[in-house]
């Protein structure tokens, strides 16, 4: 009866021993199998979930026969537990492996974002409205709005945003979206600053935002943006009045439909650059870091003036007679294919 007794556990143990060899083996080749999927897929870790909550999904998307098996190898491998939220690619060829590096790498799938170089607070947070991955939580409708509702040490949040293309993960939201902005815009402007010609006549970084605001709104081809700077800096220098329309616009709101009037050039607001003298008092626009840079850089010369030709460039001239001219060319008698922006390649 002894020896019987124990040959039995003998038995009992050889066979625990073959099952838990059997499971281990399992568990070593569980990474390489593939997922149970047959076509491509997306799925979403929140913050917070934990290795025993991904198992579960994995099981009830279909994607795993049973959970069992990923947490018995998370025991086994615990450095596949370190997850990061964000949404992954899933992909029909891969394997479990594949999504869980992915997953704890933080491979998620990045979305873009553009802030359009000229468009003012108002455009841009139409567009930030419209987005569909980015969280809402800004409730700004205008620039002042805007500046306080972020805590801005501006009045205005008007250009404070670097006009760029920003990737994002989900769960992002339009508020860190622009504060992510600000910061790479006050990076990018003190940049240039510190390497400005200090004979300019601009008295501080907020000065040289403006002046890029309003070289951003009247470049239509970017090659030129040195040269238009070139010419309200002559201007400043001279004392002479910008006149640039864009200012007149942007003074007039919700007012402008589309048509400047002799009115309009002589309406005494803050903006008016025909009616005030030197710099309005915040920019007027979104500005990429080459306006930035050309207000900064102004390309030399001795031009005063400039007329759009129609076709996005420009007519410079030294002279009131000689820019005379050039409006009864190209502004009177306008091309009836013309355009303010280049003609796209």
């Amino acid at each position: 009866m002894i020896k019987k007794f124990f040959l039995a556990l003998t038995l009992i143990a050889a066979v625990g021993a073959g099952v838990a060899y059997w499971g281990y083996q399992q568990l070593l080749a569980l990474p390489q199998q593939p997922l149970e999927l047959s076509e491509d897929s997306v799925l979403k870790v929140e913050r917070g979930t934990s290795a025993y909550q991904l198992a579960q999904t994995l099981e009830q998307r279909g994607w795993i026969e049973d959970a069992r098996w990923l947490r018995g190898l998370f025991k086994l491998r615990p450095e596949l537990t370190g997850l990061k939220a964000g949404e992954y690619r899933v992909m029909a060829q891969d394997t479990l492996m594949d999504l869980l590096q992915r997953i704890n790498r933080g491979e998620a799938i990045q979305y873009r974002f553009t802030l359009i170089e000229g468009n003012t607070i108002p455009q841009m947070l139409a567009r930030l409205r419209q987005d569909e991955i980015l969280v809402k939580e800004l409730n700004a409708n205008s620039a002042q709005e805007l500046a306080a509702e972020l805590e801005l040490d501006f009045p205005s949040a008007e250009g404070l945003f670097l006009a760029e293309t920003y990737q994002f993960e989900t769960g992002m939201s339009d508020r860190e979206l622009l504060l992510r902005a600000h910061r790479m815009l006050l990076d990018t402007l003190d940049k240039h600053w510190q390497a400005r010609d200090t004979k300019l006549p601009l008295k501080s970084p907020y000065e040289a935002l403006t002046l890029a605001s309003i070289v951003e709104k009247e470049t239509g081809l970017s090659s030129e943006r040195p040269d238009i700077a070139g010419v309200f800096i002559r201007r400043l220098n001279k004392k002479m009045r910008l006149q640039t329309d864009p200012t007149v616009i942007y003074g007039m709101g919700d007012r402008y439909t589309g048509n400047l009037t002799r009115k309009n050039l002589r309406e005494k607001t803050e903006f008016n650059t025909y009616v005030i003298k030197g710099l309005p008092p915040t920019p007027i626009s979104t500005v990429g870091e080459e306006a930035i840079e050309a207000a900064l850089n102004p390309a030399e010369g001795t031009a005063l003036f400039f007329v759009a030709k129609g076709d996005g460039s420009h007519q410079f001239s030294d002279t009131l007679e000689a820019h005379n001219r050039a409006v009864r060319e190209y502004q009177l008698k306008r091309r009836k294919d013309y355009r303010s922006t280049p003609e796209a390649n």
